[in-house]
């Protein structure tokens, strides 16, 4: 059966094309064929090819976007990386706690310090609180384990006990994890329960590559750095220790005066705007807000204990109001995808190399969340390394990754 139509002087095959049903599997064949036949170019180019050859598919255009989105090369070559409905916000991002119960960390640097004659690399941790999203800076000399863990410890000396810390998988937080689990294996029993009673600490790591989980610390460390660009300019030559260590302070008394919310910052009579400094310079007096209710009038009682309660009391009140609140719509991922499936072939991103260059892995593993919605997966991808004869080794290696990471090339096809 073919077209009939006006264009008579034409060839036949253009004048008067094949009509091809869209559902026949020889359709598809015919399509996936001029297709390749022209280098896997788009849905456009594809349909002129086919009327060209004299084809003319019923619903040709979604007919042919269908095979198109299944094409392997097709998508390898232009498709996005996978992407996921955004989850919800962890209890300790949500739930009011004292400062710096639970927060977020990270390094960042280099920067240069004079020693004698020489220049020495000195490097900023930054403790974030996810509550109230104040920070706190401590000064590294390296970036080895031991100096991480002293950091830690003057962190914990100053703030109180931590209970839990998000960072990324760097390689001394890594190593600091695994020597303290060491050294309490160390200890006696009477020692590991007085310490996990008196300060446990938590290390909870994000998937590697997944820095779009660590946004909370990463956009902190943007600001501190402003910062200290616009102080360390000011200064001439190289700074020391001490004149170093003063600006990392200098610059957390600046960051957590920033406000949380801008609501109403054009009205003379509103409130001042909320910053974590109502909340941190309370935090010596009343570690943790005890029961009871507190009213306006104690600020005036004899009672300190009470007049700090009832400012605790307003700074919650107001976070709850202004702040969470702003946390509630969803910036990006605002619709559930496509779960990742075990036997999936994907496609690994790699920032420092071509896209034909990605390697291709498997989905080996698939972890959903308390949602159902998987953001992380486990895959097996073959190494490149070569064994002591020369050739190839056939090791398979494991690693996991965000959804984000990834390009879906191939569907596990279903038993």
């Amino acid at each position: 059966m073919r077209v009939k139509g006006r264009l008579g002087e034409l060839s036949t095959e253009v004048a008067h094309p094949v009509i091809l049903p869209k559902r026949s599997p020889i359709t598809r064949a015919i399509i996936r064929h001029f297709h390749e036949d022209i280098k896997h170019q788009g849905r456009g180019m594809t349909q002129n090819h086919l009327r060209a050859n004299g084809f003319w598919i019923v619903n040709g255009s979604k007919v042919v976007a269908e095979v198109l989105r299944k094409c392997v090369s097709c998508r390898r070559l232009r498709r996005p990386q996978e992407e996921q409905k955004m989850a919800n916000l962890p209890r300790d991002r949500v739930e009011p706690s004292a400062p710096f119960t639970n927060v977020g960390m990270d390094c960042f640097g280099p920067f240069f310090v004079r020693r004698g004659r020489s220049d020495i690399k000195r490097y900023g941790l930054i403790f974030t609180c996810l509550c109230s999203r104040g920070i706190h800076i401590e000064m590294l000399d390296d970036m080895t384990t031991d100096a991480f863990i002293n950091a830690l410890r003057c962190f914990i000396a100053i703030r109180g006990a931590v209970r839990q810390i998000r960072c990324d998988q760097g390689s001394n937080f890594v190593g600091a994890r695994n020597e303290l689990q060491s050294a309490l294996r160390e200890m006696t029993s009477d020692q590991v329960n007085t310490y996990l009673a008196d300060q446990q600490c938590e290390f909870v790591f994000n998937a590697p590559h997944s820095s779009h989980a660590s946004g909370v610390w990463e956009r902190l460390i943007r600001t501190v750095r402003s910062v200290l660009r616009a102080t360390i300019d000011l200064c001439p030559g190289r700074l020391t220790d001490s004149a170093l260590r003063t600006l990392f302070y200098e610059a957390m008394a600046i960051v957590n005066s920033r406000p949380l919310t801008v609501t109403n910052m054009n009205d003379p009579s509103a409130d001042a705007p909320l910053t974590p400094n109502h909340l941190l310079t309370l935090k010596r007096t009343v570690p943790l807000p005890p029961p009871g209710q507190f009213v306006k009038e104690d600020v005036y009682t004899r009672k300190a204990w009470r007049r700090v309660q009832f400012l605790l009391e307003q700074f919650w009140s107001r976070w709850r109001k202004e702040y969470l609140l702003g946390l509630q719509r969803r910036q990006k991922w605002t619709m559930p995808r496509r779960n990742l499936q075990v036997g999936d072939i994907v496609l690994l991103t790699d920032d420092e190399a071509p896209r034909m260059k990605w390697p291709i892995a498997m989905v080996a593993e698939a972890t959903p969340d308390e949602d159902g919605l998987v953001r992380r997966v486990q895959v097996r991808v073959g190494t490149k390394d070569l064994d002591n004869k020369g050739r190839p080794n056939k090791k398979l290696a494991e690693y996991w990754r965000p959804v984000q990471k990834l390009v879906l090339l191939l569907e596990k096809v279903p038993p």
